[in-house]
């Protein structure tokens, strides 16, 4: 096998190299910088450069290395190429080639274009490593301009009854991407810190994001009339929100199309918005590929293979430590509130 599934990680022998290694190695390939995919430890990092701005916020003064997308790379007579997965900022599905044998490992992924990281590019293979965190076929999201449709609709009726509105997203992309999207003519946006300090990290790449605020303890009431303010999850049912008293809480989460999902959450309303593949993305992905062999990680892993051999492919599931897209932000960088 070209890539080997170990206690470390995904494993390239010929090259000595990982793959999104979740404990430390000497040398870590970096599909994209969510702490599941990214941990702290290893010897030398190579990602995509847009991601070396999150990495050194995350995982502090280490040895990185940037590469540019369709840019190859040779390890040991192994060629490494970068290609968008359009998941976040960053975020690059890597092909592995040696002698004329291809895999590729996605990572996390979408299709749709979320007007902050590079759109997905489909690349031909042998072998495809899938996740399937929302593979499942009840999983299929609305267009994205139809989501933020319903936000700003929200926000707007927030507005209008004197309220705040609050939101609950990853730092790291969903955040980014809600800003981008929204429509910054209802009012301001303010930001928690653990986003805002992404969003410097995206202003280091290179990328302009729709201005904001950190929220601070210097803000008055005033401050959040009209306002927008976006979180990470972690902050739910914390004393930091009694500061936009009176509100209107929300999350963005593709797990919000769940019923029951919802009736758990304490927020007001929930929009079905994620930075993963649904079901008939899914489907897409692994049929451009054109590979036969399908590995499918994270996820609806046993139900989506089943699904793919049943069509004729030859897949199977691996065990990771990918977590995909939770409820609640584990990040480290999210889960220490602001005091503030």
């Amino acid at each position: 096998m070209l890539i080997e599934f170990t206690n470390k990680g995904m494993f390239v022998p010929i090259a000595n190299v990982y793959i999104d290694p979740w404990t430390a190695v000497p040398k870590a390939l970096i599909t994209h910088a969510h702490s599941d995919h990214a941990r702290f430890g290893s010897q030398q990092y190579l990602s995509h450069h847009q991601s070396i701005p999150i990495l050194q916020k995350r995982l502090g003064p280490q040895s990185f290395t940037g590469i540019n997308y369709n840019e190859t790379i040779n390890i040991n007579g192994v060629n490494f190429t970068f290609y968008p997965a359009g998941h976040v900022l960053g975020s690059a599905q890597i092909k592995v080639e040696y002698k004329g044998e291809i895999w590729v490992a996605s990572g996390d992924y979408k299709l749709e274009n979320d007007g902050v990281s590079a759109p997905f590019e489909s690349v031909k293979c042998h072998t495809f490593i899938t996740e399937s965190t929302f593979g499942l076929p009840v999983y299929k999201w609305q267009s994205q301009q139809a989501i933020f449709d319903e936000i700003n609709s929200w926000w707007q009726q927030n507005i209008n009854e004197g309220k705040c509105s609050v939101i609950l997203a990853y730092s790291l992309g969903k955040a980014q991407r809600i800003m981008q999207n929204i429509n910054t003519n209802l009012g301001p946006i303010l930001v928690h810190g653990a986003v805002d300090e992404m969003n410097k990290a995206h202003e280091e790449a290179n990328v302009q994001l729709n201005y904001s605020k950190k929220i601070t303890p210097e803000l008055s009431k005033a401050d959040y009339k009209n306002a927008l303010v976006i979180a990470p999850p972690a902050v739910e049912g914390s004393a930091w929100l009694k500061k936009m008293e009176p509100y209107s809480l929300a999350v963005a989460s593709g797990w919000m199309g769940l019923r029951g999902v919802r009736r758990r959450m304490s927020a007001d309303r929930g929009f079905v918005l994620s930075d993963h593949a649904d079901w008939p993305s899914l489907n897409t992905a692994v049929q451009n590929t054109g590979a036969e062999n399908i590995l499918v990680t994270h996820g609806f892993t046993s139900i989506f293979a089943k699904w793919l051999t049943d069509k004729g492919y030859n897949a199977s599931e691996v065990n990771t430590k990918f977590n995909g897209e939770s409820l609640t932000e584990t990040e480290n960088t999210d889960s220490k509130l602001e005091t503030e």
